[in-house]
């Protein structure tokens, strides 16, 4: 039996006078990987906001494994990877996630480091400074970091932003790698073939409104990228 592990009831959001969010309702299954499309200005980063705990909700609630999303006990079990990689230049890919790892309070952290570095293939550049990885090798590293806890929950927003061919499509199988682990993944991103790769349902927001969400079941990128023109239009 599944169990329904994110709850968006009726969730609104407003700055000022803009409606960024309309009453999006959302359940997602644990295990699930959703990927959330739609054009700029729908309200996509500011749901996934709210579901991290950085902003909250003007009306509605939002649940994330059972918890309220702003409570500070839910940030433990969250991995989120966005625009900014939240890694230090000035430290080394293995200090990173040794740091990470003390910021968590875990044991064994250099292990932890070291079998993450293999698991993102940066284990023969651990040594090396961040501030001389190339933008792909980044975002591996910052999956890597939002692991580092071994989170159930893990949001992404645009990783594929920046990334070359190769570099998104290793990026891809390394997020396909977490879902067959069964952590429950969210993410938004405008890149629809590599989006319903990952996924196992697509959703799209538009003017803050969900207007469509449905599982992918095999759906090739065409056949979404039909579904989406209707729905948000051309």
């Amino acid at each position: 039996m599944q169990t329904t592990s994110i709850i968006c009831q009726k969730v609104g959001k407003k700055y000022g006078d803009f409606v960024a969010l309309r009453g999006v309702d959302l359940a997602v299954n644990e295990g699930d990987f959703i990927t959330i499309f739609g054009p700029n200005g729908a309200g996509k980063t500011t749901l996934l906001k709210i579901l991290c705990g950085i902003t909250r909700p003007t009306s509605g609630a939002a649940t994330v494994g059972e918890s309220d999303a702003h409570d500070p006990a839910v940030r433990k079990r969250i991995g989120v990877i966005s625009h900014k990689s939240y890694l230090y230049d000035n430290l080394t890919a293995f200090e990173n996630l040794v740091f990470y790892a003390e910021m968590y309070g875990m044991e064994n952290r250099e292990a932890r480091a070291a079998e993450l570095l293999e698991s993102v293939e940066l284990d023969q550049r651990k040594n090396d400074l961040v501030r001389n990885f190339s933008r792909g090798m980044i975002q591996r590293l910052s999956i890597a970091r939002a692991l580092v806890a071994d989170p159930a929950f893990i949001f992404l927003d645009e990783p594929f932003t920046g990334l070359d061919h190769h570099s998104a499509v290793m990026f891809q199988k390394l997020l396909s790698g977490l879902h067959r682990r069964k952590k429950t993944v969210l993410m938004i991103t405008h890149d629809i073939p590599l989006g319903i790769a990952a996924a196992t349902r697509a959703m799209i927001l538009k003017g803050g409104r969900k207007v469509h969400d449905e599982p992918v079941n095999g759906m090739d990128a065409a056949t979404f990228l039909k579904i989406y023109l209707e729905k948000v239009g051309t």
